[in-house]
Parts: C-alpha cells; structure tokens; sequence
C-alpha cells in the first residue's frame, strides 16, 4: 500500500498518527458518550495545521497535496470518527469553496482564522425538503441596496455548534430553478443569526451537529461567494471534494475496527484456543482486510486525480460509494467477531460500527452516488 506514496506522506501518516494516538485516542470513548466537542483538542491541532492542510502557507494552511489530506483524515478517523468529520467538512466544503470561488479580499478575510483553526467553518445546504435533491433549496437571499436579507432554515450542519463562518445555500432569484441558487457567507454573531439544538445522534456524537437559522439576517453583498446563480455549480464542486474525504474517514474507521478486532481474535478463548484459530473468524478478517484495502485505494486514486488536475467527479463517488458501504461491513463484522462485548459501550467497536453507518448517507446517500456513477458509464458507451 506504501509503494507509491512520497517520503512526505509515510512522514505526514507517521506524524497525525503518533499525535493522535497520544491525545485523541485515550478520550475518544468519553467524548462519545457525553457528546463533547473536545476544544482542547482542536486547539492543538489547528496549531497542527489539521484546519488548513490544503491552504497554502502565504494564507496560514499547511500546503499539502490532496494525498497528504486524506491521510491526515483517515488517521484522526482512525482515533475518532467524529473529528475526522470535523476536519473533513471544514476543509472540503467550507475552506475549499472560498479558496476556489473566492475573491482575494474574501480569502484574505476568512480563509487565515479558518486554516489556523480560530474559526470553523460549515457547509449549509441540507433543509426540511432539500437535501439528495440539492436543486430543491427554498431558503432566500433577497438583495437589496445593502446587501442580501436572508431567510433560511438549515438541517444536519456539521459543525453547526461551533461554525462561525456558514456558507449558506439560497435562492437569489426564485424562478430560475438551479440557476437562481447562491452561495452567502454567513458569519455566527449576525443579528438574525441562530444555532438550534444539539441533534442527539446515533453516532458522531462528539461532533455538534445543530440545525442554522437566519431570520431576516442582513449579509453584506461582498459576503456573496462566486457569482449570483451558480451556487449549485459550487456545491457539486465542493461536494466532489468533500466525498473524497468522507471516504477516507470511511476507511479510517474501518482500519480502527480491523486492528481491534484482530487483538480480539488473538486474545480471546474458546474451545480451547484463541477464535483467531476458528476458520469462521479467520474468513471474516480476511473479508475485512480486503475490503479495507480496496477501500483505501480507491480513496487514495481519487485524491491522486485530483492533485494531476484530472477529472476526479466518478473517482470521487465511486470512492465514496465503496468505502462507506465497505466500512459499514467492516464494522458490522467486527461487531459479531466481538459476540457480546461488541454490542458493549465496554468496547469500542460498537463505536465504529455507530460511527460508519452514517459515512453512507452525508454528502451524498449511496444511492444518489450510484446513480452518479451509472450516467457516468451511461455516458461512455452512448456512441
């Protein structure tokens, strides 16, 4: 699996492992339980560079590739799910929409606290009745000589508890469909500006996934990212980004729950020996591994695409197809490897079992990816 990476992306997996091993590790399990946000943590690792790895250095970021992003991802998802959803979601749809879209003075503003970790961002795009169907957004964006009074009710947003810079999906013109669609940055302490109730989640549970609601909320008109009407271009943009992500902290859960499941199997008796010694386990390991390196190299040719310039779209979603569902199984047999203690808070796997279930419904539901893929091969063999 190492064959073809650089020397500076074995040095960044060495790097973001040993850092959360040490720090992220020994409290995952609690902050699981109470539903922490751990800004202990997240202090450190914005000094870390986890909250700007693609943003060059001139702006505060660490300047990786796209390689050594999602290493860094599947690393922290290995120690904890739920900040690898953090870093992912910050990174991929709220920092990289501004980097790509953004004009100099709305880069130089935003995007510096963001890399460093001082602000976290989040991508609102999901409501009530918009979420696979992204064209159905109803929140507004009314402009007027000041700037855009907005309206909108936002659902499931990642981070919402702690973003302070919210990219608000809105429609400047209602009867232009997809076209009339915009990008608003939204910043936490705007008058009209409101962060609702905690979701009590299945998993994820460190991660403050709260609705946002702008009620009559004044935003500036150069708080508009991009042009008006091509919000939705910007979100599919970002949406290919952040997929890669998901699928690498996909694969980050599925390692965690491989490797605990082979300590398991050694350790634990039965019939006299060890049930790493019984075919059934052995047959589900083997099962896991495969699936875990399938996973992974999907991940990682998908970010290569990326980083050569190439068109990365079915690469993206096919990775992110693959990998969720791999990890779904990944942790569903660990569960079983595990009998009775893995449907125990006592052991973590039921943790990661928790954790990737969701890794097949955000930033795109498996079946909206399957039919992404399905165009895609549609379109290949229409001549």
């Amino acid at each position: 699996m190492n064959t073809f990476l650089s020397e500076k992306n074995r040095a960044v997996r060495r790097s973001v492992r040993a850092f959360c091993e040490r720090e992220i590790m020994p409290i995952a399990g609690e902050i699981d339980r109470e539903a922490r946000f751990p800004w202990e943590v997240i202090e450190m690792m914005g000094k870390l560079g986890y909250f700007g790895i693609q943003v060059p250095k001139k702006l505060g970021g660490s300047g990786m590739d796209s390689l050594s992003c999602v290493i860094t991802i599947e690393e922290i998802s290995r120690a904890c799910g739920s900040l690898g959803l953090c870093v992912t979601v910050h990174n991929s749809v709220a920092v990289y929409p501004i980097m790509a879209f953004g004009s100099e003075t709305q880069k130089k503003r935003w995007i510096p606290p963001l890399a460093r970790g001082e602000k976290i961002g989040a991508f609102c795009l999901t409501e009530p009745n918009a979420g696979s169907d992204a064209a159905g957004v109803e929140a507004t964006a009314i402009r007027n000589k000041k700037g855009y009074l907005v309206n909108a009710n936002k659902v499931f947003v990642t981070n919402g508890g702690v973003a302070d810079i919210c990219l608000i999906f809105a429609r400047t013109d209602p009867d232009a469909g997809r076209r009339g669609i915009s990008v608003v940055v939204a910043e936490r302490g705007t008058p009209g500006f409101v962060v609702g109730d905690l979701e009590d989640l299945c998993g994820m549970r460190a991660n403050p996934v709260t609705s946002i609601r702008l009620y009559d909320c004044k935003i500036p008109a150069e708080n508009l990212l991009g042009e008006e009407g091509t919000g939705f271009q910007i979100g599919i943009m970002a949406l290919d980004t952040g997929r890669i992500g998901i699928a690498a902290q996909a694969v980050g859960i599925a390692q965690a729950a491989l490797e605990e499941s082979a300590r398991y199997a050694n350790q634990r008796q039965q019939f006299g020996v060890s049930i790493g010694k019984h075919q059934s386990i052995q047959a589900m390991l083997a099962d896991m591994a495969t699936e875990l390196e399938a996973a992974r190299l999907m991940v990682y040719r998908a970010a290569l695409l990326r980083d050569q310039g190439k068109h990365f779209s079915r690469a993206s979603a096919m990775a992110k197809l693959y990998a969720s569902e791999a990890a779904s199984r990944i942790t569903d047999m660990a569960v079983q490897i595990h009998g009775g203690y893995g449907y125990s808070k006592s052991y973590p796997v039921e943790r990661y079992y928790r954790d990737a279930r969701v890794t097949r419904i955000y930033e795109g539901t498996s079946e909206i990816h399957q039919m992404v893929i399905a165009r895609e091969v549609l379109k290949d063999y229409a001549k």
